[in-house]
């Protein structure tokens, strides 16, 4: 999935440069059916979306769903600049991408 297909373009004093407006990301709240993994070397959020998901786009609903990760049982608050995960932290796969992907394209919907 195409995370920029619903960023609206915005207008440019010229027209040299695109601007897109900002991109919303929904709130993922935990389920009951979500997979908990520790992470190992060589583990990247685009090869856990290939394993769990069979899709590399969806590396972001891993990456936002263990972000303000605050009153959860996870260790530590990932950054968002990297796709490389510390080895042996802990990390909520959501058991739904295909819900969250719905609300990512509803909450950027103009």
């Amino acid at each position: 999935m195409n995370r920029y297909s619903t960023a609206k373009i915005l207008p440019a004093a010229n027209e040299i440069k695109r601007r897109y407006s900002n991109i919303k990301y929904p709130s993922i709240p935990p389920s009951s059916n979500d997979i908990y993994v520790y992470t190992s070397l060589g583990d990247r959020y685009d090869v856990l979306a290939a394993n769990y998901y069979s899709d590399t786009t969806l590396w972001w609903v891993i990456s936002i769903a263990n972000t303000g990760t605050t009153g959860t049982n996870l260790t530590t608050d990932l950054p968002q600049d990297s796709i490389y995960i510390p080895v042996g932290t802990q990390l909520r796969i959501p058991s739904n991408p295909i819900n969250i992907v719905n609300l990512f394209k509803l909450v950027n919907s103009y």
